[in-house]
């Protein structure tokens, strides 16, 4: 599965499953925290889409915003960050790990939001969750129904920090983002330094702004 497919089904999971979730009664089912913090995001992002504005190019701008403000929010990209890196994150200067997370985290978001504006009618199921033995990581499942009937499983990877969950990672159908990132990283620090892995993720984020005409 291509990262761009990958990406596309994290895009509608997070925004689709919570949806559902949300929607469920409370006395059927009962909210974890890290549940809850995906709740309160994705109310947030639903309330920006369904703005009447949302629809319209001339106005989406604020709205879009308040999105990718959301996000950056619920995905811990500096958790993300060092996952994605691996051991060599050590390496990395404290400047150099924030210039990464920034660069990382506008590369996803330029590439990928806009996949909110192509949901197609995926249908989600949340299916549970399955925690560590301290309670300090939780996996969030879920099942996203296809167009065309496929079932795609996707999990959430979520850690506590300062009194709330965040996502660290995703995994469609058992593929991890965070590893199928750290393979294509992992090939330009073999042969370059962190400025220069810093330097492409910048430079792709800025050619894929411009793409997308923002």
């Amino acid at each position: 599965m291509s990262t761009q497919t990958i990406m596309r089904h994290i895009v509608f999971g997070f925004l689709f499953v919570l949806l559902t979730v949300a929607s469920q009664p409370s006395e059927v089912r009962a909210s974890s925290p890290a549940q809850t913090a995906l709740e309160t995001s994705i109310n947030r992002i639903l309330g920006s889409i369904k703005n009447p504005d949302y629809v319209n190019p001339a106005t989406r701008r604020p709205l879009r915003q308040q999105i990718e403000d959301e996000v950056l929010h619920i995905f811990d990209f500096k958790e993300f960050s060092s996952r994605t890196v691996g051991p060599r994150w050590a390496t990395f200067s404290p400047a150099q790990q924030q210039q990464f997370s920034d660069a990382f985290a506008e590369l996803l978001l330029n590439t990928y939001l806009s996949k909110i504006d192509g949901y197609n009618g995926e249908q989600v199921l949340y299916t549970g969750e399955v925690s560590s033995p301290k309670g300090d990581r939780t996996e969030v499942r879920t099942v996203i129904t296809m167009k065309d009937s496929k079932k795609v499983p996707v999990a959430y990877r979520m850690l506590p920090k300062d009194g709330t969950w965040f996502v660290y990672d995703v995994l469609i159908e058992n593929i991890s983002l965070v590893k199928n990132y750290r393979t294509q990283f992992q090939d330009i620090l073999n042969s370059g330094s962190p400025d220069q892995l810093i330097a492409k993720v910048k430079a792709k984020a800025q050619e894929v702004r411009q793409g997308n005409g923002q």
